[in-house]
């Protein structure tokens, strides 16, 4: 409290002992004890009335010695284990921890990664993916500028994420990696990356491309080879050297039977060699005996067309094919899907073969198209047509039920382009997204489908979609969420086949090291999508004659459960919903693929880049000694001493405001008691 106030705080006291000496001392017609009485209460109502304008105020000051903060990042992938380093790494974390030097200067935090980023419990290195970006990032983001080091235990290997090295001068506080390994080379032979398609048209050949490492010295002779069960389908002998360490293999193998076909990759190993486990990769190819072709229909370029045919054509399975309206209706009987983009009167005689032929649509219409023609040309939906547009952004409707829909950040894509006005769907339909100007519902659908004598249509009101899927890329790092989205909307509206009450989604095959999910979509007796059900799956390893059940938990408009802690192998499962005898079976394989077993040694030469990139140290992890004497002996690591000041009211203005009302009060009764009220 300043001297001023203290001053005030006088002055008040002496202003209020005036006033009440002159009203109570000098003229009153009071006399004896009331006089004081009076005297004392209306001082101490004045009084408290200067406090109140006052407002007298104080400064508490505290204290805090704040030490300097140290993560303490703990790989917890099963690379470590295969390497044979988990029991040196448990060592390292229990001396950190219980390092009273080191507690004593440092604020110590400790944190494992393997896919996920999370505090350190216990830790058992059974990770099937490493992200060490990941790990560093977070570690920055939750403690800000406060953070004065980082140790960094790990083998240096990351399957997953952005390149940890060239991010890693982004970070403002120095790195110290623990190498979890060593830097020695082995004699290794190596299937670095496998790629062929996912599906295949029976009769047709598919490609297999595959690249091969080999490290050591010397000339080496193996074999490589392709078999599918118990046959040999390919096989090339090899030769690698130290100079010629790298091969790429190409070939193509034939689709000859419909369903999964599995296949295995092996690199024959060479004798001494100590790790077998990356010489041999699991793949497998579906083969199908149609393809679903998607035709569409344009008079522009523009930039959605080919984000519509590089979407639709991440599934195999689909095939785009792109015509003039002059030339598309000798193709629509071919084409399972018809869109129309931006149609106009052009399109008559497309929409003629599509009226006779009851083909399936998605029409999209932007700033070019004819709505005097479409309102003319269908039925289903019509919208006045202004020559003006307008930017309009799209809202997902948890309650769409023709199929199950994720919600992939459409409030935050960029706006797309319509014609100005309200459209009007005139037949039973479905709105997926509704449509936003500026944050605001203007009650208009953005997407919607309809489904009528079992042909399915859907329109699209703007143009621009090419920026949703950048949008999705920006924010995902892929294009996975948008091309899901768009596949499932082509997927509906391709298909004829009668909707079911249970709907379930699934792949025919998985590998182990990616998510594994299987949904469901169950509706009343009215199509209504019911939230209130419970269903369940029934899972059976036909390899080890083991049967699991888990529940299925409600995600929006779908059910869906994760099924990643399943072994690799062949199931069938049933999903059924409770209380009802609706069931749906079906079967899928998981493929074996670790790929933190594919390192033979430690990435200790990107570690040490790391490490002089952010002005930190690179160590062994039997070297832990220096790492922490170093740590110790550092002057840039010191404590900081925190002032933190408070400044609070003398007095809280509830009672003085409650003083002042007894005060009154008292002086009432007392008035009312004498006979002078």
């Amino acid at each position: 409290m300043t001297a001023q106030t203290i001053l005030y705080i006088v002055i008040a006291a002496v202003a209020a002992f005036a006033l009440v000496l002159f009203m109570y001392g000098y003229k009153t017609k009071y006399a004896g004890k009331l006089r004081w009485v009076f005297g004392l209460l209306r001082f101490v109502t004045l009084f408290s009335l200067f406090l109140l304008l006052i407002n007298p105020k104080f400064r508490s000051e505290t204290y805090t010695i704040e030490k300097p903060k140290l993560s303490v990042l703990v790989d917890n992938s099963a690379s470590i284990k295969a390497l044979e380093r988990d029991d040196e790494v448990r060592g390292v974390v229990g001396a950190l921890r219980n390092n009273s030097d080191l507690n004593e200067k440092f604020q110590l935090d400790f944190f494992h990664f393997g896919s996920d980023f999370a505090s350190l419990d216990s830790i058992n290195f059974s990770e099937n993916s490493t992200n060490i970006h990941q790990a560093l990032e977070s570690s920055t983001a939750l403690f800000k500028d406060e953070l004065a080091a980082t140790i960094l235990i790990t083998d240096g290997n990351q399957t997953l994420g952005s390149d940890y090295e060239f991010t890693s001068r982004l970070y403002r506080s120095p790195i110290y990696p623990v190498i979890a390994g060593d830097s020695v080379q082995y004699v290794d032979l190596k299937i670095e990356q496998l790629n062929t398609n996912r599906y295949s048209f029976l009769k047709n050949q598919f490609p297999v491309e595959v690249i091969l490492l080999y490290s050591g010295t010397g000339t080496v002779a193996t074999q490589f080879v392709i078999s599918q069960g118990n046959s040999r389908v390919f096989s090339k002998s090899l030769q690698f050297s130290e100079t010629n360490n790298t091969q790429t293999i190409a070939t193509t193998l034939p689709a000859t039977k419909v369903g999964l076909q599995r296949y295995n990759a092996q690199l024959i190993p060479l004798d001494g060699e100590k790790n077998t486990v990356n010489n041999s990769k699991s793949f497998a190819v579906e083969v199908i005996d149609q393809a679903t072709q998607v035709l569409i229909v344009s008079d522009i370029v523009h930039p959605d067309l080919g984000a519509l045919r590089k979407s639709i054509e991440t599934n195999e399975q689909r095939r785009v094919v792109f015509k003039k309206s002059s030339e598309a209706a000798s193709l629509v009987n071919e084409s399972q899907l018809v869109i129309l983009y931006q149609p106009t009167r052009r399109f008559a005689a497309v929409f003629g073969e599509i009226e006779k032929l009851r083909k399936n649509t998605w029409t999209i219409t932007g700033a070019q198209t004819d709505w005097s023609f479409l309102n003319s040309i269908q039925e289903n939906f019509r919208k006045n047509d202004t020559g003006q547009w307008e930017e309009v952004s799209g809202e997902l409707n948890q309650n769409y039920g023709a199929y199950a829909v994720e919600d992939i950040g459409f409030n935050e894509f960029p706006p797309l382009r319509a014609d100005f006005g309200e459209l009007a769907i005139q037949v039973p339909h479905e709105v997926l997204l509704s449509q936003l100007i500026d944050g605001y519902s203007t009650g208009s659908p953005l997407f919607a489908s309809t489904e009528i004598n079992g042909k399915r249509d859907a329109i699209l009101d703007g143009e621009g979609i090419w920026r949703w899927r950048a949008q999705s890329y920006l924010e995902q790092e892929n294009f996975r969420p948008f091309d899901e989205f768009l596949g499932n909307i082509v997927q509906f509206l391709a298909s004829n086949k009668r909707r079911s009450r249970l709907e379930v989604a699934f792949e025919s095959f998985y590998y182990n090291n990616t998510m594994l999910k299987v949904s469901a979509q169950y509706f009343d007796k009215n199509f209504v999508f019911d939230n209130r059900a419970r269903l369940s799956i029934s899972l059976f390893n036909t390899d080890t004659e083991e049967t699991t059940i888990f529940p299925m938990l409600l995600k929006n408009n779908f059910f869906e459960v994760d099924l990643n802690s399943l072994e690799a192998g062949n199931y069938n499962f049933t999903v059924s919903v409770e209380e009802e005898g609706i069931a749906r079976s079906g079967s899928f394989t998981i493929l074996e693929f670790n790929v933190e077993q594919q390192f033979l040694n430690a990435d200790g030469t990107k570690l040490e880049r790391v490490a002089t990139n952010t002005g930190g140290t690179a160590y062994f992890i039997n070297d832990m000694e220096s790492l922490v004497d170093d740590l110790l002996q550092d002057e840039n690591f010191r404590s900081v001493q925190k002032t933190d000041q408070k400044v609070v009211p003398l007095i809280d203005w509830k009672y003085l405001l409650g003083l002042i009302v007894v005060a009154l009060s008292l002086e009432w009764f007392i008035r009312k008691y004498n006979g002078l009220i």
